[in-house]
């Protein structure tokens, strides 16, 4: 009997990286399931079955790419790889320090490409597929987003102009959620985005979005409407966005006021 599909998933240990494991394990894939967190990794492997395998690892530290390289091999050759892990933090740009815009910049654009690359051998041999999941703020630039947007604009950026390089040889896809209910929003964000009125998707939806893109000939995706929409028109005539979200700014900034004065109170 043939053994299934190897995926392998950063970010595994996360609400949206857990959700499309399941996913993934549900259709019939084997996945390696990388993080940070050995509990919840273990626990995960547990739920998915004795198939699939867990590396407690940080990608941030680029020796350990070699180590999911030799255990991917060992499983049987990566056919997919789903870059999901990331980090975001909603501040304004002069109170964000050099050493945090280095360090969302390293987790959510350099590990995704470094790790692609190690990973290229296996992936073309399988002629497998590339997902990286990025944001519909890899598409809309988002006030006191600034660091998180040019972390996903780049990834976009990279995942189409690697999607054409290779085209044919191995599928290259960027994977957008909107508004997502996981451990990086906290119960702060929760409430500015009830106040914008923005949706909210579960990690379930989402893995399931993610699902179709995997089996689609499409090269992006764009979870939600009017997320969809707002991606589309701000290609085309980003004044008509710039104008939306300006409207959206005294919200915002009180949220962010709000946010400062209670870390300062607290601290």
């Amino acid at each position: 009997m043939a053994q299934s599909k190897l995926a392998v998933v950063t970010g595994a240990s996360g609400g949206i990286g857990a959700a499309i494991a399941l996913q993934l394990s549900n259709a019939g894939w084997r996945c390696l399931l990388l993080g940070r967190s050995e509990e919840k990794l273990s626990q995960l492997q547990q739920q998915l079955g004795d198939q699939h395998q867990y590396l407690a690892i940080d990608l941030v530290q680029t020796q350990s790419h070699r180590k999911v390289v030799s255990q991917a091999q060992a499983m049987g050759t990566a056919s997919l790889l789903v870059n999901c892990a990331g980090s975001n933090e909603m501040r304004a740009f002069q109170d964000i320090s050099p050493e945090r815009i280095m360090q969302q910049l390293t987790l959510n654009l350099h590990v995704p490409m470094l790790l692609t690359q190690h990973l290229m051998e296996q992936l073309i041999q399988s002629m497998g597929t590339v997902i990286n999941v990025g944001s519909a703020f890899g598409y809309i630039g988002y006030p006191y987003q600034s660091v998180y947007c040019a972390s996903k604009f780049g990834l976009r950026g990279f995942s189409e102009a690697l999607s054409r390089e290779l085209d044919g040889h191995v599928n290259v896809k960027y994977f957008a959620p909107r508004a997502t209910n996981t451990h990086l929003n906290n119960d702060d964000v929760r409430s500015l985005n009830k106040a914008l009125g923005n949706k909210v998707d579960s990690p379930e939806r989402v893995a399931k979005e993610f699902m179709q893109l995997l089996n689609s000939s499409k090269r992006r995706w764009v979870v939600g409407f009017p997320e969809k929409l707002f991606a589309r028109v701000n290609g085309l005539l980003p004044e008509l966005v710039d104008s939306a979200i300006i409207k959206q700014l005294k919200t915002i900034r009180n949220y962010i006021r709000c946010q400062f004065n209670t870390k300062e109170s607290s601290s």
